[in-house]
């Protein structure tokens, strides 16, 4: 009984490792589809696969404005607190005040990239980069601000 148990279990292991080295053996002699990419030597022309997630970053248009309204959403996603939103308010020409966005930080060094704050967002303001060269020797450059200095709300965007 203990006998042949053992002896099941060792064929299954050979039979598992003839299965892999068969698979080995058939991309070794059928070059048609190469998966390795040789990186840094690539760099130029590196693929990198559409859902690809590098970075939180916050798109801005040619006139400096983005669509963050600072609802906050995107810090209440994230599960380990990368991203906080500072607020403050914009008194507008008919003297209401309107919530804005003053920074939006985000600390790279903590992001898991699970891309739940981009989820969350109402109003599509930030998006995942493909970026991935993040090694730095200064830790504090980890930490961004995404919002470009003197950026404002996009017309329309509530």
């Amino acid at each position: 009984m203990f006998i042949t148990k053992y002896i099941q279990e060792v064929w299954g292991a050979v039979r598992s490792l003839a299965t892999g080295l068969r698979r080995t053996m058939y991309y070794f002699t059928h070059h048609k589809e190469i998966i390795t990419q040789q990186y840094p030597d690539n760099r130029e022309t590196l693929v990198l696969p559409e859902r690809f997630k590098g970075e939180v970053i916050m798109p801005h248009d040619d006139k400096n404005e983005h669509r963050c309204t600072g609802c906050t959403a995107c810090e209440l996603a994230c599960p380990n607190g990368t991203i906080k939103v500072i607020t403050k308010f914009d008194i507008k020409p008919e003297g209401k005040k309107k919530k804005a966005i003053d920074k939006l930080v985000y600390h790279l060094e903590l992001c898991t990239m699970c891309n739940l704050c981009v989820q969350a967002c109402p109003s599509d303001a930030i998006k995942m980069a493909q970026t991935f060269e993040h090694s730095v020797f200064d830790r504090g450059l980890l930490t961004k601000i995404l919002n470009n200095p003197g950026s404002k709300i996009m017309d329309g965007v509530e």
